[in-house]
C-alpha cells in the first residue's frame, strides 16, 4: 500500500519557466535529520535553482516519527514539499514509487544525510534540462571529486567500482554508487520500470542499464562527506550488488 500526497503544485522560484525538477530524498527511520536535511534543500533550491521544483520525501516503511514528519513538512511548506509512504522498504523500490508519480521534466535525488555538496545539483541536472543527456550522476571516484570517508569505506567502494569495469569493460562511467543522480523524463517512462532492484544496487543497474541502452550519461565530480550513521550494512550490501551484477551482465531488458 502507497500512501501520498502529490497535489502540491511546484512554483516558479527565480524567472519564469515551464520546466520543473522534483528532489527525491528516501528516508527509513530519520526523524533526527529529516526536518533540518529538508530545509537547508529548500534554502538552496530557494537561492539557486531558475527551474519551477518541488522537494518529495519518499517514506519506505519507518516505523519512528518520519512519516508524521514528512506530513508536517508537507503542510508547512505547502507547493514546496510533499511526501509518499510505502509499506515495504527498500531505497530503489522508494525511488522508483517517487519517480513514476512524478511529472516533472527531471527527477532526482539525494541521500537524506546530504552527504554530497549542494552547490553540484545544479551542474548536475543543467545537461539533462537542456536534452544533452538522459541520465546525471554525482562521482566520488573521478578527478576533481573531493571525498572524506573512513579508509574500510574508501576501499570497499573501489574495490567493487573495479569489479563493475572488469564485468562491464567498456562502461564510460567512474562511480556506480553515489547517491546523488537524475534522470529525465524520457527515461522514468522508459527504463524505470525495468529496474529489478529495490534496494542499494539501484543505482548501478540504473547506470548500466542506461549504458547497456543507448542513454546519454553525465557525470559529475562532487565534494562528499560520509554520514557516520550510514545504515548501509556493507558486507551484505556487496553481497546483493555482485548478485545483481551477474544479472544485468546476463540478461538484456524485454
Amino acid at each position: 500500500m502507497t500512501e501520498a500526497n502529490l497535489s502540491a503544485k511546484a512554483i516558479p522560484i527565480t524567472e519564469t519557466t515551464n520546466k520543473r525538477v522534483d528532489v527525491v530524498i528516501p528516508v527509513y527511520n530519520e526523524e533526527r535529520d529529516l526536518g533540518p536535511s529538508v530545509t537547508k534543500l529548500r534554502e538552496f533550491l530557494q537561492a539557486n535553482c531558475r527551474y519551477q521544483w518541488r522537494i518529495m520525501v519518499a517514506d519506505n516503511a519507518s516505523k519512528d516519527g518520519t512519516l508524521q514528519i514528512a506530513q508536517e513538512l508537507s503542510q508547512r511548506y505547502s507547493g514546496e514539499v510533499t511526501y509518499i509512504h510505502l509499506d515495504a522498504k527498500g531505497r530503489g523500490r522508494a525511488l522508483k514509487a517517487a519517480w513514476q508519480a512524478s511529472d516533472a521534466d527531471v527527477v532526482s535525488y539525494m541521500d537524506v544525510d546530504l552527504s554530497t555538496n549542494l552547490r553540484h545539483f545544479m551542474p548536475m541536472i543543467e545537461p539533462l534540462m537542456k536534452g544533452e543527456y538522459h541520465v546525471a550522476t554525482g562521482s566520488r571516484l573521478m578527478p576533481g571529486a573531493r571525498v572524506k570517508r573512513q579508509f574500510k569505506r574508501e576501499i570497499v567502494s573501489r574495490i567493487y567500482n573495479l569489479i563493475v569495469l572488469a564485468m562491464f569493460p567498456t562502461r564510460r562511467f567512474y562511480d556506480a554508487q553515489c547517491g546523488f543522480k537524475a534522470v529525465s523524463r524520457r527515461i522514468v517512462q522508459e527504463l524505470i520500470p525495468h529496474i529489478m532492484d529495490n534496494a542499494w544496487f539501484f543505482d548501478s543497474e540504473l547506470l548500466l542499464r542506461s549504458e547497456q541502452n543507448g542513454y546519454r550519461i553525465w557525470e559529475v565530480p562532487v565534494e562528499w562527506i560520509e554520514d557516520m550513521d550510514t545504515r548501509v550494512k556493507i558486507v551484505s550490501t556487496a553481497i546483493e550488488d555482485l548478485k545483481g551484477l551477474w544479472r544485468v551482465r546476463t540478461t538484456k531488458l524485454k
